[in-house]
């Protein structure tokens, strides 16, 4: 039924992860996936920033799917520093794949957004990436993203102008170097969790969704 809300506890890689669908339209033409930020720092299905994205994708009337990481709210298992995040990621793809039958769009927040972004790009059921926040410098070690020369599908990064963890060179830096289609964008007086700008980048996704996901 559009609009519902259902909580599954779906199969990953270790143990079950504990999630939410959003259920779409009858005749929704996309699935999305959100993931979260970092699990050790606070970081859930109900933070504001995936929460946000998750609300622009569903005005869509696609379906969209947010799931805790291993070790994170009622998920099984434990924290495995990214690696065994990215078979969370590929066990919640899975399920939409076995569920809907229907291309999917990523999106992502700081360490879901790199964490995802590493499972999704060479997935081809995945069609575009939504990057939020990504994080380029993080406790003075850069992140350089070699993988993104070869991800060819639809991409946006979009981060708030003021965000430590996305200076805007070293992310102009990771930009430059991703492989076509892409789009950059820096929401004003934003920082890492788009404090007061959630508007702002709700807009930039349903942007970004109607002039290239929609279009293609």
């Amino acid at each position: 039924m559009r609009g519902e809300i259902k909580t599954i506890m779906l199969p990953g890689p270790a143990g079950r992860l504990e999630s939410l669908l959003n259920v779409g339209e009858e005749d929704a033409k996309y699935a999305s996936l959100i993931c979260h930020p970092h699990p050790l720092h606070g970081g859930t299905i109900h933070n504001k920033v995936v929460y946000n994205a998750m609300k622009a994708l569903t005005a869509f009337g696609f379906h969209a799917l947010r799931f805790n990481f291993r070790g994170t709210g009622l998920s099984e298992g434990v924290h495995d520093e990214g690696r065994g995040e990215q078979d969370d990621v590929r066990a919640a793809i899975d399920y939409l794949d076995k569920e809907f039958h229907l291309p999917i769009i990523f999106a992502g927040f700081s360490f879901g957004a790199s964490t995802g972004l590493r499972a999704t790009c060479p997935d081809s059921r995945v069609v575009g990436a939504i990057s939020l926040g990504t994080p380029v410098l993080v406790d003075g070690r850069a992140y350089t993203y070699k993988f993104l020369h070869n991800c060819n599908k639809p991409k946006l990064l979009l981060s708030g102008d003021a965000d430590p963890y996305s200076p805007r060179h070293e992310l102009e830096s990771v930009f430059a170097s991703a492989a076509d289609p892409k789009k950059l964008v820096f929401t004003p007086n934003a920082g890492h969790f788009f404090e007061g700008q959630l508007p702002a980048m709700q807009a930039e996704i349903t942007t970004w969704v109607n002039e290239v996901i929609l279009q293609s």
